[in-house]
């Protein structure tokens, strides 16, 4: 499925580059637009999307959604312009897309989300703190399902981790209704 190594590696070298995570201070930086516009909080609702037109690259994001929601959102569509840059058109992270649980591109997406949002020291510094695994997803202001996405990267790179309570898979933000 995933190569981990290329989306950590892609993930990190963003990172380094550009001394950030803030998804949309690096998308300012790497020159993609970021827009928001309002596409509503029920469950069914777009909640962002990446285009390429005319070599114009851009990541709109549903501002009907918390700052916390609107930063992961962002951080899986720039996920989408790094590791599917090829893909023309519109990759719009929506029901009949992203919610999709095999779908390769936002299995690939999340993980890189979790990768660049969720730095190795900082999530392993809150795990060893006497707090659930559900806890530590709130601490990090992250939904325990990306905090998941997070584990499987930790695994691959060696981390002694425990087995997370949940098993997320690319359709988890399908269940997060903000409203």
């Amino acid at each position: 499925m995933a190569d981990f190594n290329y989306i950590c590696s892609v993930a990190e070298k963003i990172r380094e580059k550009y001394a950030e995570a803030d998804p949309f201070k690096l998308c300012d930086e790497m020159g993609i637009i970021t827009l928001f516009a309002p596409m509503g909080t029920a469950p069914a609702a777009c909640k962002g999307f990446f285009l390429t037109q005319s070599r114009v690259k851009s990541i709109t994001v549903n501002s009907d959604l918390s700052e916390d929601f609107q930063r992961i959102i962002c951080a899986h569509e720039l996920g989408h312009a790094m590791l599917h840059r090829d893909r023309s058109g519109v990759n719009a992270f929506h029901d009949f897309a992203f919610f999709d649980g095999v779908d390769r591109l936002e299995y690939e997406a999340n993980l890189f989300a979790a990768e660049l949002l969720l730095p190795d020291d900082e999530v392993m510094k809150i795990l060893n703190e006497d707090i659930s695994f559900f806890q530590a997803a709130a601490k990090l202001y992250v939904p325990a399902e990306l905090l998941d996405f997070k584990f499987r990267t930790l695994k691959w790179k060696g981390y002694k981790v425990i087995e997370p309570p949940t098993n997320a898979r690319g359709d988890f933000l399908k269940k997060v209704y903000e409203g």
